[in-house]
């Protein structure tokens, strides 16, 4: 089986080797995704340049990962609806529930999940 390779943006990934972002950056490359991070500050994270804003993210997304918290992510909803990703992970810590109700009512596939376990398992 030849999984399919996706085009993943990191939003809260962080250069901290600590931080479960930076882990989901470094498996997500190991599994041969595309990754953009990002990060306001930081130029890049294990090689890959990093993006500063989630509206200044340009091409096709597949999946975006969400690593920040819950009480961020709700000025960031125009932006994430503009980027049309094929599907949101909400990883344990961000979930919103009128955050994924909007986004849901906007057609995008919402999942509350955490991208390491999906990745190490084989679901991702």
């Amino acid at each position: 089986m030849n999984p399919k390779k996706e085009r993943v943006v990191v939003l809260g990934a962080s250069p901290n080797p600590e931080r479960y972002s930076y882990k989901a950056v470094c498996m997500l490359l190991e599994h041969g995704h595309e990754v953009v991070p990002v990060h306001p500050v930081a130029d890049k994270i294990e090689g890959v340049p990093v993006v500063a804003k989630l509206n200044q993210v340009t091409g096709r997304v597949d999946t975006l990962t969400l690593y920040l918290s819950a009480d961020a992510l709700t000025a960031l909803e125009n932006d994430i609806i503009s980027l049309k990703p094929g599907r949101v992970i909400f990883n344990p810590g961000t979930e919103n529930q009128t955050l994924m109700e909007n986004l849901r009512k906007k057609g995008l596939n919402v999942v509350q999940a955490c991208t390491l376990v999906l990745l190490r398992t084989g679901q991702y």
